[in-house]
């Protein structure tokens, strides 16, 4: 019997633990990640890509807001087909959203195409190291990877501090986080 536990198994048990907090909990978190910022530099014009929150993530709206006054650019990803790089659409807190085919809030396809800078990242876990545990389908990862062939890109993963594991089980095509935002801290990964 294997003693490490696998990637489904973790997902599964912090996903648990990431559910049971109160809808009291998930608003304070996300005010607190809003309050603290991320831990660099925003220049006005900086492209951050945050996401629509689904099942029981912590909310990235209050933090996209706070960069946007800050002159950030906003965006959210749009999920084009399996295996391939998610595109990123330029977004507002005020825009209306349509439901993409996973069933996820994106903007519309009319809007800009946007490369972004920085990507507000979520996941299921996430251990010390950097390394994420998301859904299973590697949107991230293969998005990721295929961007900065081109371009520096931040990877920012946002959490509650419940989600963090001993270790994740990393494989070669997972890419490492730069950094973790919880309501409690800052993980910062860049070494």
């Amino acid at each position: 019997m294997p003693t490490e536990r696998s990637k489904a198994d973790l997902r599964t048990a912090a996903l648990a633990k990431r559910d049971a907090l109160s809808d009291k909990k998930r608003a304070a978190a996300a005010r607190a990640v809003a309050r603290r910022g991320l831990p660099i530099e925003i220049t006005p014009g900086t492209i951050v890509s945050g996401y629509s929150p689904i099942r029981s993530e912590i909310d990235p709206v209050p933090l996209m807001r706070m960069l946007a006054a800050q002159g950030a650019r906003l965006a959210l990803p749009a999920v084009m087909a399996r295996g391939k790089s998610l595109a990123f659409r330029a977004w507002s807190p005020d825009d209306r959203l349509m439901l993409g085919p996973l069933g996820i809030l994106e903007p519309s396809p009319a809007a800009a195409e946007l490369i972004p800078d920085i990507m507000l990242v979520p996941l299921a876990a996430f251990d010390r190291l950097g390394h994420r545990i998301g859904y299973g389908a590697g949107h991230y990862d293969y998005t990721l990877a295929h961007l900065r062939k081109t371009k520096a890109i931040m990877a920012i993963g946002l959490a509650f501090a419940a989600q963090e594991i001993e270790a994740v089980p990393a494989l070669s095509h997972d890419v490492p986080l730069d950094y973790v935002l919880t309501e409690a801290g800052t993980f910062d990964f860049r070494s």
